[in-house]
């Protein structure tokens, strides 16, 4: 019944499009948001099941990590904090990817907390008149990276058994991200900083209530939080409609015989570009060689997914940032990103011409001639990406 009733609305759809000759992305968010109510008043309990999935992964995983974090970073920012390491660290970390060394505090923060924070962090730069666009657009790539918590202990030691995986992961995940300041040009602009002087900012600071800070720095905190959790509250819940749906299985299935894989597989991937952290999960727990599901995983963590995106647009959609160059730019990491890990597997797996690993298959040397081959080609695809960005 349920699969006849998507049927008959994929047919008004496709007939809605006809009668109008340019869709408008009103029709088409309405109609897309009807057919989530539909599926949720014919199968009310799965909205009800996956609502309660993401909140406990928000309350039990993300939020006693974030929330203290964003306390503590909002504190620093109000004594002056990105003054300080721009000080301290701005010319270590910036100079080579042509930044301004106040960037440094949002790299930092992306590389030890992941995603969406970098780009919250890199838009108040832009806000405060720190950094100009092509900046802020340069920097939102750069400072674009999931947690060393999320890499190494979820997928690394929980969901693939191993924190060398792990690892890997996150090496080719941080390196990604730096070889991406090195091929988005750069403009010599000039940066309008409207930094306090050190003295006027020592008087301000000296008639600062400490209180006052703290409470505003844990409002903010729980505004940010609790809207990352709304997120991945409502993507919980888009995945495992879509997970349970009929016609998306039979879909599926067709897939999985065509290219003859594994279901869990494809679904991982496809599931992965919506919502990263179950993609990850399922393609894990598929059969698939090992040497294929770390450049899939890869890709994954370096692409962040939908969901990831979603709320990296909700910091950006104020100012005049581009956010499908933001896309653009995380698909070509991603690739990236995967092409490292394969070349790291090698040099720090891969010992022997014959490994097995945690009982997950046996993989033999012949299949290096492939990936050898693959190598050889990165130089040429670099060449052409470097040249996409100087042209675009």
């Amino acid at each position: 019944m349920k699969l006849l009733l998507i049927i008959l609305l994929i047919l008004i759809i496709l007939l809605l499009i006809k009668l109008f000759k340019t869709l408008k992305i009103n029709l088409s968010i309405t109609l897309i948001c009807s057919l989530i109510i539909l599926q949720i008043i014919l199968d009310p309990n799965i909205c009800i099941q996956y609502t309660i999935s993401g909140a406990k992964l928000f309350f039990n995983a993300i939020f006693p990590s974030l929330f203290p974090f964003l306390v503590i970073i909002n504190i620093i920012i109000s004594y002056d904090g990105i003054h300080i390491y721009s000080k301290l660290l701005g010319n270590i970390i910036c100079k080579p990817l042509k930044l301004p060394k106040e960037c440094n505090f949002a790299l930092l923060i992306s590389l030890l907390c992941g995603y969406p924070l970098g780009a919250r962090y890199t838009c108040d730069l832009y806000e405060k008149n720190i950094i100009d666009l092509n900046t802020c657009e340069r920097l939102l790539s750069i400072a674009s990276n999931s947690s060393p918590l999320f890499i190494i202990g979820s997928v690394g030691a929980s969901m693939m058994l191993s924190s060398k995986i792990g690892y890997i992961l996150l090496l080719s995940n941080i390196i990604s991200c730096i070889f991406m300041g090195f091929i988005i040009p750069s403009r010599n602009s000039f940066f309008r900083i409207k930094y306090r002087s050190r003295s006027s900012s020592i008087n301000i600071k000296t008639n600062e209530n400490i209180g006052m800070i703290l409470k505003s720095s844990i409002e903010d905190a729980m505004k940010n939080s609790l809207s990352i959790g709304g997120f991945i509250v409502v993507f919980s819940v888009l995945t495992g409609m879509i997970k349970d749906n009929a016609l998306f299985n039979i879909i599926l299935n067709k897939l999985s015989l065509i290219i003859g894989s594994s279901s869990n597989f494809i679904e991982g991937l496809l599931l992965g570009m919506l919502e990263m952290t179950n993609g990850c999960f399922l393609i894990a727990s598929s059969n698939s060689n090992l040497y294929v599901k770390l450049p899939v995983l890869s890709f994954l963590i370096a692409f962040s997914g939908l969901s990831i995106i979603s709320q990296v647009y909700s910091y950006t959609y104020k100012y005049d940032i581009s956010i499908k160059k933001y896309i653009a730019r995380k698909f070509i990491q991603a690739i990236i990103s995967s092409i490292l890990t394969i070349i790291l597997y090698f040099i720090f797996l891969h010992t022997s011409s014959v490994l097995t690993f945690n009982n997950m298959g046996t993989y033999k040397s012949s299949n290096l001639y492939f990936l050898i081959l693959l190598i050889l080609f990165v130089p040429l695809l670099l060449i052409k990406i470097i040249k996409l960005f100087h042209t675009s």
